[in-house]
């Protein structure tokens, strides 16, 4: 059973781990790669995502400035468009809670003012996916070790 109008993944936990990790290895290839930064809230969040072998740009909210002042100097840092591949210039992966809905849609609408192209892929596949598991960033650190085989296999095959 699951609750109206709730999203849910595949029930089988390695089948979501999987999907998980494919969408992860996908992102910290573009941060890589394309050195696209992902936007996360807090200092937990970007070191989870180190455990997971991001190793670009991680950028966090929450550093005592305003939305709109990280919205600024985001935009003077990276652009409207990314350099490399002319697609999204960062992911915006705020926690899949209710306070995380709420920071993510507000952070979308000022970047897209100012024009600056935006990924939420991996955020919506990690919602899906993990929602049993967790709904904050940081507890990907928790479950590196369940994921990363999945993302290494990922990163062999392409």
């Amino acid at each position: 059973m699951h609750s109206k109008g709730r999203i849910r993944g595949p029930s089988d936990p390695n089948k979501r781990f999987m999907i998980a990790s494919q969408s992860i290895a996908e992102e910290r290839q573009r941060n890589r790669e394309f050195n696209r930064p992902v936007l996360v809230e807090g200092k937990r969040d970007k070191i989870a995502l180190e455990s997971l072998g991001f190793t670009g740009k991680v950028e966090v909210l929450n550093r005592g400035w305003s939305i709109e002042k990280v919205v600024t100097y985001l935009f003077e840092t990276y652009g409207t468009r990314n350099q490399n591949d002319g697609g999204a210039v960062m992911s915006v992966l705020m926690d899949w809670d209710r306070t995380g809905g709420r920071l993510q849609r507000k952070i979308i609408g000022l970047l897209e003012s100012f024009d600056i192209k935006v990924s939420q892929d991996t955020r919506k596949v990690l919602m899906k996916t993990l929602k049993p598991e967790t709904r904050v960033v940081e507890s990907l650190k928790g479950l590196s070790h369940a994921l990363l085989p999945y993302i290494e296999d990922y990163d062999q095959q392409s």
